[in-house]
């Protein structure tokens, strides 16, 4: 009979617990905000007297802000020291916020922006290098499972709460509300976190900073804007093929650079190679669920934008079962197991929301968001704990800065496939504006996009990460004693 899988019990530290919370608010306020804000738009047109048309630059200002400096994230960590840069991070975010807040025009709240980006984009990738460097392996499920809830959470809760601030107080507290976080932040960073600091492995990579900002501002111009008729389909096409243009070059620039920017050697790395392969690819089809499901119900269903965001809050409230769920999971199954029938479990519930009509029950929708939303947040605790479980601690930073721009990016491909694919049903069935049945097309496109990123785990061994959960294989059996032939026989 094989050995059966032996669970030993593995407990998380205090520091690993206090660690994980401080990154986890801190991340937090960064999601919230770049989503609250697109709900008091409207409201900050009037007070700056724009058209609201054009306060979208705010948006889209701190989005290329956060993914250009992203890359630059590992090198300073390593050079200056986690903790220092973190708390700076937090101080520049908080700044960033007070100068919305105070701005009196689109100039001024486009700058400001700018300077939050910067502090988010120094924020989440040496937030979670800070974890990774403070958690044992053992522990490296529990605590990333923290790490998985504000990225859940910060679009769906934004809407709702940037609605309520809008409606009862004035929008500049929409940025307001960030200076007491960040200041608790500051405060326990600074009594309660270590540092660390890594020999930095060579000079700044200017020339790749360049090139890689130049390659996602391009990318991502072109993606956001696919399928949305913003611009004429030649300036997306030339983005996008610019990007790619300015991407290759990077890679060439990569192959001779002694300490490259964004280090691709690292998918050399069996555990870190695949999981983030396929987590660009499930991570693609789950972006598109924050364009696709409110404009459904809003759109599709003709629901209020409040009753919307209380139907889509479901999926959050699934994210937030799972968290003490996930490292009992990992440890049953293991990991490759855990990706491989999670991961079609997950792109099955999201295929599902193709079956939405305006008659479903509210209940029916509600399981179908809460079981969905408990799936993908344990397969992102999945593939955000096995990325870094081969990865030497001298490339930790660069690992995190890689597997950050790579959740960027997938984020934004996703909004993109998901208006690609809306706008493609639109139009092949005469509609004007977007219906029910061709939403259902969109959810069927990115739900296929999900359930193709699961046979990627069947290339991992079924051991892969069982030294991260404390899953050990029984010792087999000893073979009984032979005994020494009597003479004879």
């Amino acid at each position: 009979m094989p050995a059966q899988p032996t669970i030993r019990s593995t407990g998380v530290s205090r520091q690993t617990r206090l660690t994980a919370v401080i990154v986890a608010c801190a991340l937090f306020m960064q999601n919230l905000d770049s989503t609250v804000i697109a709900t008091a738009l409207p409201t900050m047109a009037k007070s700056f007297g724009y058209d609201p048309v054009r306060m979208n630059v705010a948006l889209t200002s701190y989005l290329l802000s956060l993914t250009v400096f992203i890359p630059a994230s590992g090198w300073v960590a390593d050079r200056f020291g986690t903790r220092n840069v973190f708390r700076g991070a937090i101080i520049v975010f908080t700044v960033g916020s007070i100068l919305c807040g105070l701005s009196n025009g689109l100039p001024e709240l486009v700058a400001a922006r700018v300077l939050q980006g910067i502090g988010g984009a120094m924020m989440v990738p040496v937030g979670r290098l800070l974890l990774l460097r403070t958690a044992a392996k053992s522990e490296l499920v529990a605590a990333m499972a923290w790490l998985t809830m504000p990225a859940l959470l910060g679009p769906v809760v934004g809407p709702p709460v940037g609605g309520f601030i809008v409606t009862y107080f004035n929008w500049r507290w929409t940025f307001f509300i960030n200076i007491p976080v960040g200041l608790i932040g500051l405060v326990a960073v600074t009594l309660f976190i270590q540092d660390f600091r890594e020999p930095t492995r060579g000079a700044f990579d200017v020339r790749g900073l360049i090139l890689t900002g130049l390659a996602l501002i391009c990318g991502m111009f072109g993606l956001e804007t696919v399928g949305r008729g913003l611009v004429s389909p030649q300036v997306t096409g030339i983005m996008l093929v610019g990007g790619l243009a300015v991407a290759f070059l990077y890679y060439l620039h990569a192959r001779r650079a002694p300490a490259p920017l964004l280090d691709f050697t690292l998918m050399r790395l069996p555990c870190f190679g695949l999981s983030f392969s396929a987590m660009m690819l499930f991570r693609t089809g789950i972006g598109a669920i924050p364009f696709l499901l409110p404009m459904m119900l809003q759109v599709g269903f003709g629901k209020a934008a409040v009753e919307s965001g209380l139907i889509t809050f479901a999926s959050s409230a699934g994210a937030l079962v799972m968290k003490p769920a996930a490292q009992y999971a990992l440890r049953l199954f293991g990991f490759r197991d855990t990706l491989i029938w999670n991961g079609v479990l997950s792109g099955i519930m999201l295929t599902m929301c193709a079956l939405f009509r305006p008659t479903w029950p509210a209940a029916a929708i509600y399981l179908v968001l809460l079981v969905g939303g408990f799936l993908r947040s344990l397969q992102f605790t999945a593939y955000n704990t096995l990325a870094y479980g081969d990865v030497p601690r001298a490339q930790m930073s660069a690992a995190t800065s890689l597997y950050t721009a790579g959740q960027q990016l997938a984020a934004t491909i996703g909004v993109s496939v998901g208006a690609l694919a809306l706008e493609v049903a639109r139009t092949a069935s005469g509609h004007v504006t977007p219906e029910t049945s061709d939403f259902s097309a969109a959810f069927v496109v990115v739900g296929l996009m999900t359930l193709a990123a699961a046979p990627i785990a069947l290339l991992m061994p079924v051991s892969a990460g069982d030294d991260l959960t404390g899953r050990h294989a029984a010792e087999p059996l000893a073979p009984p004693p032979v005994s020494a032939p009597r003479a004879g026989e």
